[in-house]
Parts: C-alpha cells; sequence; structure tokens
C-alpha cells in the first residue's frame, strides 16, 4: 500500500514569472489574508465574478468569503499568487481543493485569476502547487463544477487529465485524478512557473511502500 509523508508547506514561496515575464510569488493562503482575498474579488470583471461564484453581485456573501480563507492546510488547502513587480503586490489569483465533508480522499477544486492576468500560465502554476500539497494531505481526487459556458477552465481542467462526468442545470461536472493530473504538469517542461513549483516544492513529498 503506497503511503506519502505529510510535510508542512506553510510558510514556502515560490518566486517565478509568467508567460510574458510578470515576477509573481505564490503562497499558501491564511486566515489573516481575507482583506488581500476581499480586494482581489473586486478587482474581478462582473463575467468573472459570475464563472466564478455563479453570481455576478459584487462580492460574495460574507459567509462565502469568510469560508475561502478558513484554510487549515488537511481539509482545506489553498494557494494565492501575488504580483511582486506590481504597486502594492496585489492578490492575482487564488486556488482551493476542500475535502468533502465525509473526511474521505476527495474534494472540491475551484480556482479564480485577475482578468489582467489571464492566459499567462497563472492557474497553472498555482494548481502545480495545490496539487503537490493535496497528494501529501491524503486527497486523491478533487470535482470540479464549471459553467458550461466558462470554456477556459473546461480547457485548463481537461488538460489535466479532468474526466467529464455529467451536465445538469448549465453546470458541468468533472472529477480530477490528482497524481494523473501532477504527472501532465510535470512533463509540461516548457512552462517554466509550473517547473519552479515543481523545483520548490515537489521535493517535499515522498511516496514510498508500506
Amino acid at each position: 500500500m503506497a503511503t506519502t509523508a505529510r510535510v508542512p508547506l506553510g510558510g514556502i514561496e515560490v518566486h517565478s514569472v509568467l508567460a510574458d515575464g510578470t515576477a509573481v510569488c505564490l503562497r499558501t493562503i491564511t486566515p489573516a489574508d481575507e482583506p488581500l482575498l476581499r480586494e482581489g474579488i473586486a478587482k474581478l470583471s462582473a463575467e468573472a465574478r459570475y464563472l466564478r461564484f455563479f453570481s455576478p453581485a459584487p462580492m460574495p456573501p460574507d459567509s462565502v468569503v469568510e469560508r475561502l480563507v478558513d484554510v487549515d492546510g488537511h481539509d482545506h488547502i489553498a494557494w494565492g499568487a501575488l504580483c511582486t513587480e506590481c504597486e502594492g503586490t496585489p492578490a492575482i489569483g487564488a486556488v482551493h481543493a476542500v475535502r468533502h465533508a465525509d473526511g474521505g480522499r476527495i474534494g472540491e477544486y475551484s480556482v479564480a485569476v485577475l482578468d489582467a492576468f489571464h492566459g499567462k500560465g497563472l492557474a497553472r502554476m498555482m494548481t502545480a502547487a495545490l496539487l503537490i500539497q493535496c497528494l501529501a494531505e491524503g486527497l486523491a481526487a478533487l470535482d470540479v463544477d464549471i459553467l458550461s459556458e466558462n470554456l477556459a477552465a473546461a480547457r485548463l481542467v481537461g488538460s489535466l487529465g479532468a474526466e467529464w462526468r455529467r451536465a445538469a442545470a448549465g453546470v458541468s461536472e468533472y472529477r480530477l485524478d490528482v497524481a494523473v493530473a501532477l504527472d501532465l504538469l510535470r512533463r509540461d517542461e516548457d512552462a517554466r512557473g509550473v517547473q519552479d513549483v515543481f523545483r520548490a516544492l515537489g521535493g517535499t513529498q515522498r511516496a514510498g511502500a508500506a
């Protein structure tokens, strides 16, 4: 039976650049990041907020925001990205994995990136960091709910080997195998940012036989 050593990733920062050369820093999200998270959500376009939260409201309810920062690194894992060359070092993206309430090995995945940083590889970088920690924390698969018109998100999870399961009420449901997605990301040798994530975090996990 395969086992994976758990190594805390909190406090680790990954410094890299996006596809256009923009300098960024990836790190785990903590409850203290609520102001940064709110600022980032407020900067999303109405369309982006709708695609992420299924609502174009300027800000999700406080209960939703509080859940987004209620991160413990085990049942709720989250990574955020900061633009280190932008004035004020703003938050520009976040990715989450939340274990289902049954406490098993399956959770739910979500990602958001500010509109100005779309198409630059940031979602893949953050996802690589997230999945490395998911593997260490015993999350083997992630469910992904995507509005059917969110083609960019569908392409992202498709590129990570996610399996389409069904569509209902305008929402497509996928399941992402963590190990498969990590393998596909690791093979993306032309993506400097993704490879920087593996160089910084990939050595923190060790799988073996029990």
